[in-house]
């Protein structure tokens, strides 16, 4: 028992020691934030992207729309008619159904799957405006000496920013301004 406590004592001293001597460090680290979303809405770079998706997205949609009019119509159209099917066509019909419905569906993960077309685009045309604004973070932040700057927008939970550290509308006019 007595070299738990030994022991414990050691830890304690040994976190205490730890934690002031980075309480010190802590207290000279500036800390900022911005929020990517408003930095988005505000670059025309990144709306004529938005809009450049849209296009590509409506093509697609209207594409799959058609495809599924089709397939309800010739499911509708089996439907009246299986009374008059044998065995053979009936299953021959089936499997032309279910087959286009495979293939609708491989349709829709081709171009909206996680690695389907609509990814791969949205990276293409998003990736510079990203690295424009990242460079642009990171100015801000060197030159107002900032130890860390968080995303509002982003999934790191902000729950207070006081309004002097938000650095959004200083990454917006660096990047409007033309500069990195």
């Amino acid at each position: 028992m007595k070299a738990f406590t030994t022991t414990t004592t050691v830890l304690g001293a040994l976190v205490c020691s730890v934690i002031l001597g980075v309480l010190p460090a802590a207290a000279q680290q500036k800390i900022g934030y911005v929020n990517s979303e408003k930095i988005l809405q505000e670059l025309p770079a990144a709306k004529e992207a938005k809009d450049s998706l849209a296009v590509i997205v409506k093509a697609w949609q209207d594409q799959l729309d058609s495809m599924s009019k089709d397939l309800q119509a010739k499911y509708e159209d089996y439907q009246k008619k299986q009374g008059l099917y044998n065995d053979q066509t009936k299953q021959a019909e089936q499997k032309k159904l279910i087959d286009e419905e495979q293939q609708m569906n491989d349709y829709k993960a081709q171009k909206f799957g996680q690695q389907g077309e609509l990814a791969m685009q949205q990276d293409r045309l998003m990736q510079p405006i990203k690295d424009r604004i990242f460079a642009a973070i990171k100015q801000i932040a060197l030159e107002n000496k900032l130890s860390f700057v968080f995303d509002k927008a982003g999934d790191v939970l902000l729950l207070y920013g006081e309004p002097s550290a938000d650095y959004t509308f200083k990454v917006i006019d660096r990047l409007k301004r033309g500069g990195r």
